[in-house]
């Protein structure tokens, strides 16, 4: 902040001395800074901006929360995997030949299990490097502008996710919009701003197009309802805000709907996830049971014999 202060202390608008600081300033920032003081409402505009900001932060805020048990137990699970085939696994493979002889007929199930275990122990230094090296290798792949665009393009169309994502997307929209043209922002600007910051590169993309037709005269609303991507509640909001005059009005309307219906549908998913996870790692301790309990079952039966 001190820099800003030195800048504006040398004559500079706080916009421009704001834009100064991308990292910390985004292009929603400073654009509705700028038009407060073109437009002589800088107060106001920094209020909306506040209450944009704690709108987006309690989205991010309820993702995580909802994100961070499911992620908690694909740990847990990845680890309990681990550690069944690298130790207790050989353990009872050595059980079962001591009970049944090195030529003891097994089946096929613990055949399978002990084959892996026996390649996880002799080839660990490989497969866990060449593990976390492929999630490290995703994780920076989607952080290019190729693997970005199709990992969005993944999420809206997992079913599920995609819900979410629109949801969150469309919101993000409604809200940033809403803020620009509430600003005083032009429409292209503000096109091409929240383009930006609604945090899907699909989006981003259409509504940069979005910005190309209305600088050619068409309606937004007419470019919005002709795109799956926009629900057609969005289009009508929009045709009704652009006959008002009022569509920084509607699009708060349409926002507060959108982060409401966000809201259930993160409760919705992780209500879904957290059954799913336990079943999986259910499956694994059943699935090495199985594996273990039949040979046992059988080799009893034969002493018996």
């Amino acid at each position: 902040m001190a820099a800003v202060i030195q800048d504006v202390e040398n004559g500079a608008s706080i916009g421009d001395a704001l834009a100064k600081h991308p990292a910390v300033f985004d292009d929603v920032y400073v654009n509705m800074v700028r038009a407060g003081e073109a437009a002589g409402i800088l107060d106001d505009i920094l209020k909306r901006l506040a209450m944009q900001q704690e709108k987006n932060a309690t989205i991010r805020k309820k993702i995580k929360i909802a994100m961070t048990y499911p992620m908690v137990l694909v740990g847990i699970t990845i680890i309990a995997f681990f550690g069944l085939m690298l130790f207790v696994i050989p353990q009872i493979g050595n059980i079962l030949k001591d009970l049944g002889g090195e030529d003891a007929e097994l089946p096929p199930l613990t055949q399978a299990m002990l084959g892996i275990s026996a390649f996880l122990i002799n080839f660990w230094f490989i497969v866990i490097p060449a593990f976390v090296g492929g999630i490290v290798l995703f994780l920076r792949f989607i952080r290019t502008p190729k693997g970005k665009r199709q990992f969005h393009k993944f999420l809206l169309r997992a079913p599920g996710v995609k819900t979410l994502v629109q949801k969150i997307a469309i919101a993000r929209f409604a809200r940033t919009f809403s803020a620009l043209i509430g600003a005083g922002v032009a429409v292209l600007e503000a096109l091409n701003v929240t383009a930006h910051a609604v945090g899907n590169v699909v989006y981003e993309e259409a509504l940069i197009a979005a910005a190309e037709e209305v600088k050619n005269g068409v309606p937004l609303s007419s470019i919005v309802e002709k795109n799956p991507l926009f629900p057609a509640i969005v289009s009508q909001m929009l045709a009704v805000g652009e006959e008002t005059g009022q569509t920084d009005t509607v699009l708060v309307k349409v926002a507060d709907f959108y982060e409401e219906e966000v809201d259930v549908a993160i409760e919705g998913i992780s209500s879904i996830i957290e059954p799913m996870m336990i079943l999986v790692m259910g499956s694994m301790v059943g699935l090495i049971a199985a594996s273990v309990m039949g040979p046992i079952a059988s080799l009893s039966q034969n002493i018996k014999g």
